[in-house]
């Protein structure tokens, strides 16, 4: 280890705090100093290098380094870096929220910027809530969520979190939320529930962090007839699933869903700078016009003109590649060569968002032989988790399945 890398590590230990982390253990470890990105690889201040395979908790999109997106934010940074929002627009922002809105035309037209996942959903639930406050629909208080889901860690989010050690230190503080496992159970719900109901969360196609469990097919589609059915709100989490990872642009795309409110983060920028959107549609809009109706809520960095030049450039390779049509075909490659190694148990996959099981207590541990080999990614729990940068080669598949082989 050079004098320098022992040098960060030192710093880190007196003085960082990572999130999700037990941080006793951390100090008693040797971390890697990661210093450098490109494509699917990382690498380290000792000169090392690893397979991305989570994209870097979930949010590389065309591998490190893209020229396309690294020339957008340097030219941009040149011109402008920030200005407010509030009072102001700027012209990166605004073709960013036109950009967005045109997947979904005439359908969702109005874009609220925020910081990341978690503000993403705190904005379609504060906007549901107060939206049905001040347009006559004041019964509607509640939040129906769904059992071990994952939204965010801010207040709201967390607390129509399903995940208990999420929610540890202040539970569902400030908003009622009835919880579903299953369409079949929001069908039972009692009548008091529904029209107290302001807006229905869900992680579309598949939950994240309960160990990558994908929906039953057809649900989100039975789901949005539902609260059609009953006038209450749909918000998806699109965090994790936007920008390609479910094979379409938004996983609602594969079951042609079209929400109340669309949460976007992570990929918006391609995993370069934090970024949030939320999408709504022009009557959610139109019920916050005038003085008394005001949205207060927003961000010093909302609308950021860096980050969105980064999402402009993001979206411009997305056109100029075919990086979309190769999801499923290298996800049902990677799939293929995990049914061959007997350590994998079960596996579960949406185009390249991919979970396998591993024998109980062992999740962390499996992890560490990987990094090893060369390979970076997380477990939750017993689940491995890989999700590469779309770009992965076929080559890089096979360097990343030969080093599952041998863990």
């Amino acid at each position: 280890m050079t004098d320098q890398t022992a040098s960060w590590i030192a710093a880190d230990r007196r003085h960082a705090w990572h999130p999700f982390t037990d941080q006793a253990e951390w100090e008693k470890s040797d971390p890697l100093i990661l210093t450098r990105g490109e494509g699917v690889w990382l690498f380290d201040s000792e000169g090392k290098r690893y397979l991305d395979a989570n994209s870097s908790i979930w949010t590389n999109i065309h591998g490190h380094g893209n020229p396309k997106i690294v020339a957008a934010i340097q030219e941009q940074a040149a011109r402008l870096c920030h200005s407010s929002f509030l009072g102001f627009a700027n012209d990166k922002a605004s073709e960013l929220a036109e950009r967005l809105c045109a997947f979904f035309p005439n359908q969702l037209t109005r874009c609220f910027f925020s910081d990341d996942g978690s503000t993403a959903l705190e904005v379609a639930l504060k906007m549901s809530l107060q939206w049905a406050q001040q347009n006559g629909r004041e019964e509607r208080t509640g939040v129906i969520a769904f059992d071990h889901a994952y939204h965010g860690d801010t207040l709201g989010a967390s607390s129509v979190g399903g995940v208990s050690r999420f929610m540890k230190g202040y539970g569902e503080a400030g908003l009622s939320v009835y919880r579903v496992s299953s369409l079949e159970d929001l069908r039972a719900l009692p009548e008091i529930v529904i029209k107290t109901a302001s807006a229905v969360v869900i992680e579309p196609l598949i939950q994240g962090v309960n160990q990558m469990r994908p929906w039953p097919k057809g649900m989100l589609d039975g789901l949005r007839a539902w609260t059609e059915e009953k006038g209450i709100h749909l918000i998806l989490d699109e965090v994790m699933t936007g920008f390609g990872r479910t094979g379409k642009m938004f996983a609602c795309q594969n079951e042609e869903v079209v929400p109340d409110f669309l949460c976007l983060a992570k990929g918006l920028t391609g995993g370069t700078m934090p970024l949030a959107a939320t999408l709504t549609r022009e009557e959610i809009y139109e019920g916050f016009r005038g003085p008394e109706k005001t949205f207060y809520y927003g961000h010093s960095y909302t609308g950021n003109a860096l980050g969105c030049a980064a999402a402009l450039a993001n979206l411009e390779v997305f056109e100029e590649s075919q990086v979309l049509e190769e999801v499923e075909r290298k996800g049902a490659l990677i799939e293929s060569r995990l049914r061959e190694i007997s350590k994998v148990l079960e596996i579960r996959r949406v185009g390249l968002v991919i979970g396998f099981d591993v024998a109980q207590g062992t999740g962390k541990e499996v992890c560490q032989a990987l990094k090893n080999g060369g390979v970076l990614t997380r477990p939750i729990l017993d689940t491995i988790v890989i999700m590469p940068p779309l770009v992965i080669s076929e080559e890089e598949i096979d360097y990343l399945l030969d080093a599952l082989a041998v863990v």
